[in-house]
């Protein structure tokens, strides 16, 4: 512990340096999230679906994984989104406009066996996926 006359800058200087050593703290204070992430600050965007296709699940797992490749609206960036519950690929068509938000993996990354995508379809024309695809309610046309 540092005793004298400058003792509390040299307390500070510590502090400022470990705090900066954290993660998420500096990730916070040079603003990394709205300089990478595609979606900048907000939890969902909405995007038009250029196209669908398919991967396949990483090691040890075994399974097609249904996925569209959509342009987000505000900044026109293109990025890959996971399609959640069984079947409801077959409720996207391209040109669909499409609310994506992240997919919850580890520290804003990819979630489990789902290989490099970090976000995925929460809603299909403004309805709820969930709704749609269990018919509770209808896609609307654009």
């Amino acid at each position: 512990m540092a005793n004298g006359e400058f003792a509390a800058r040299k307390l500070l200087r510590q502090r400022r340096h470990q705090r900066l050593l954290k993660k998420w703290y500096k990730r916070k204070i040079l603003h990394l999230k709205e300089k990478y992430d595609a979606l900048g600050n907000t939890p969902r965007a909405k995007a038009l679906v250029l196209q669908k296709f398919i991967l396949d699940q990483k090691q040890p797992n075994s399974g097609k994984i249904k996925c569209v490749k959509v342009q987000l609206i505000k900044n026109n960036k293109i990025v890959g989104a996971f399609v959640p519950f069984d079947g409801s690929i077959n409720f996207i068509d391209e040109h669909d406009e499409v609310t994506i938000e992240g997919l919850g993996g580890s520290q804003r990354g990819q979630l489990g066996a789902i290989p490099g995508l970090k976000y995925k379809v929460a809603e299909v024309n403004g309805v709820n996926l969930w709704l749609v695809r269990s018919g509770k309610k209808e896609k609307p046309k654009r």
